[in-house]
């Protein structure tokens, strides 16, 4: 089944090109009338070619106007569009020759574009109008006008003349427009890939998430239980040194594992009500580091703050102190790769954006365009979801998630939007 986004990729980028093209088509129209009227003198009908020309600017600037609405735009919309350009074509050839204008062919650039972005149906559909139309036009039409002194013996060049330029127009609008549509298209299509990847991403998410709250349940019950037992055991060892200090460690150990468990209940509660947390940058950069101090101690971490970001009030959404702490983890785990426990953690301000950005004195990324994806770790021990939560946490925020090498390690950069995270 397609991709809802992508069934109105191709009619959009289609009307969008029909717009262009429709300009274009106003700007060829007047200056032809006016030439035949002025410069060669032939007896064309002027007000009703000027009038169809109107009515096209008329209808272009509601198309103009169309593309600018939020509403979805529907594949036979955009075939009402082409409908109407091939009318007004067609009322602009009845009154300069129909079939025998050399400018005929013309019925077919909406059937070349409409091939290239809609179904087969919708391009039976024009292409069904545009022979309509050129079956009407042999038969019913105002001749070709001839000079206002009579007939000319050129007229068979005037013709030939015609088919010319027709062939020059013909050939640049198909070349141009369809290049441009398809490379639209591309793209669009690009982007659609890119969300089913962070919709499968986020479902891989949401199921990690779904097993951690059955574990964390399935967990506690036997975590209290050696925290009942644990200190009973303290009681009939209290003479055996070294065992007792082993059980006051599993006692501590045990204690540890109660917190974060409930730590993760209350970060789910937190996400379910969406309240971010309101707090100065340096508060919840100084908040992060003491949380990731507890868990990697053997860390050398050295924090450069901007002195000017440091009391700009945040919203912090609950996931992005897990993101940050995910980034500092990975980082110290890279750098021991390299034997070597140092890292580094920069925030600054990039124009509208807030970065934090996590260096390492590890071995770098490898040219894996799989970096971020869930389940992939660049650690033999890894889960391979540290970085995709940073990214899925980043892209909630309207932001992004940027990996690099500098040379002497990764760097990994957090890049929020103030506009959205910042107190205003």
């Amino acid at each position: 089944m397609p991709h809802r986004s992508a069934q109105r990729i191709g009619p959009f980028a289609l009307t969008r090109t029909l717009a262009w093209l429709r300009i274009c088509a106003i700007a060829g129209q007047s200056t032809a009338v006016l030439v035949c009227a002025w410069w060669m003198r032939l007896n064309v009908p002027l007000l009703p070619l000027l009038i169809g020309i109107g009515v096209l600017a008329v209808f272009s600037v509601f198309a103009a106007w169309r593309l600018t609405q939020p509403w979805p735009l529907g594949e036979w919309e955009a075939v009402g569009h082409i409908a109407f350009d091939t009318l007004v074509l067609g009322y602009l050839l009845y009154f300069s020759g129909g079939a025998s204008n050399p400018f005929i062919t013309l019925l077919l650039v909406p059937i070349a574009l409409s091939a290239a972005a809609l179904s087969a149906r919708a391009v039976l559909a024009v292409a069904a109008l545009a022979g309509i139309a050129y079956v009407l036009l042999l038969y019913q039409h105002v001749p070709l006008p001839v000079s206002m002194h009579g007939d000319s013996p050129n007229r068979f060049s005037l013709h030939v003349a015609g088919m010319g330029v027709n062939f020059v127009i013909s050939a640049v609008l198909l070349g141009f427009f369809i290049s441009r549509l398809a490379r639209v298209l591309r793209l669009q299509q690009l982007e659609v890939q890119r969300i089913r990847e962070r919709a499968l991403r986020d479902e891989g998410i949401l199921a990690i998430a779904t097993q951690a709250a059955g574990a964390a349940h399935e967990l506690n019950t036997p975590l209290s239980t050696m925290r009942t037992l644990l200190p009973e055991l303290r009681r009939e060892h209290a003479g055996e040194a070294t065992l007792s200090e082993d059980l006051e460690l599993l006692e501590s150990q045990v204690d540890r594992c109660r917190t974060i468990l409930r730590e993760m209940v209350a970060f789910g509660k937190a996400q379910l009500s969406q309240e971010p947390e309101r707090l100065r940058l340096d508060q919840f950069i100084h908040g992060c580091l003491e949380r990731f101090q507890l868990l990697r101690p053997e860390a050398e971490l050295t924090v450069t703050l901007d002195p000017e970001l440091a009391s700009t009030v945040l919203r912090t959404p609950p996931g992005l102190r897990h993101a940050l702490i995910n980034l500092l983890n990975n980082a110290v785990d890279a750098s021991a790769a390299n034997q070597s426990d140092a890292i580094a953690l920069e925030v600054s301000r990039d124009g509208p954006w807030l970065q934090l950005c996590v260096r390492d004195h590890g071995p770098g990324f490898d040219d894996d365009p799989e970096i971020t994806a869930l389940g992939h770790s660049h650690k033999q021990a890894g889960l391979g979801i540290g970085l995709a939560l940073a990214e899925a946490t980043a892209e909630r925020l309207n932001g992004e998630l940027v990996a690099g090498n500098t040379g002497r390690g990764a760097r990994v950069c957090l890049r929020l939007p103030l506009a959205v995270i910042a107190e205003k």
